[in-house]
């Protein structure tokens, strides 16, 4: 039987133990990593270190999403605003406030202010803001009322679960396109008979097929 195998074969059941421990620590970190707060846990409401109200800021001030979010209709990732952005309106409106600090730091030292990311997609999912948000998927879709919020909250899985329920009836979710960024705004599907006609429509003319295969969102 020597002859038939080397020497080097009785290592053999090591080395496939040792390659099936690694390759279970492997997946054991990548489970864990993706199963942490940033990406599934609901509720997640990290504390950022400038304390920002979006009830504050866009429920009694009026601003639009769009002010802080410069690119979410242009681009795959939704921008966090730069301090520059702040303090177009703080550099008048509580200019000398201590929970601003931060924010003149960062302005006065050309450094991004240490804000703590809430939702994440994972690195093996893809997904374009502008890709929705361009086809009446407002942003409380995934990310809840936002505009109610004194602390940005994770309120929605967002799990391939969650996304496939979307993709496979867009017309029950979608709005008017011009109501996408109006957080108050009701889905087409909820507005009466008309308004589901019309979101069948519009999912129609605008040829609206979510990717359902695996390759749509593992790219």
């Amino acid at each position: 039987m020597s002859k038939l195998f080397p020497k080097s074969a009785n290592r053999l059941p090591l080395q496939i133990v040792v390659y099936l421990v690694v390759l279970a620590g492997i997946a054991t970190a990548g489970v864990t990593y993706y199963m942490t707060p940033k990406y599934s846990r609901v509720g997640y409401a990290p504390v950022q270190p400038v304390p920002f109200s979006h009830a504050k800021h866009v429920q009694e001030v009026g601003l639009d999403c769009r002010y802080c979010h410069t690119n979410v209709e242009k681009s795959g990732h939704s921008n966090v605003p730069s301090s520059q952005t702040c303090m177009n309106c703080h550099s008048i409106i509580k200019a000398d406030s201590p929970l601003l600090a931060p924010v003149r730091e960062s302005y006065s030292n050309n450094t991004p202010v240490p804000w703590v990311w809430i939702h994440q997609t994972p690195d093996y999912a893809y997904f374009n803001h502008a890709a929705h948000v361009n086809r009446g998927v407002s942003c409380v879709e995934c990310h809840g009322k936002v505009n109610e919020m004194d602390t940005v909250t994770h309120s929605k899985p967002l799990s391939m679960a969650f996304c496939l329920e979307c993709h496979r009836d867009p017309a029950a979710r979608i709005r008017n396109p011009g109501d996408v960024f109006n957080l108050n705004s009701s889905r087409l599907a909820e507005q009466g008979e008309a308004g589901v006609k019309a979101a069948e429509r519009f999912k129609h003319d605008w040829k609206l097929m979510p990717p359902q295969s695996c390759s749509g969102c593992h790219r």
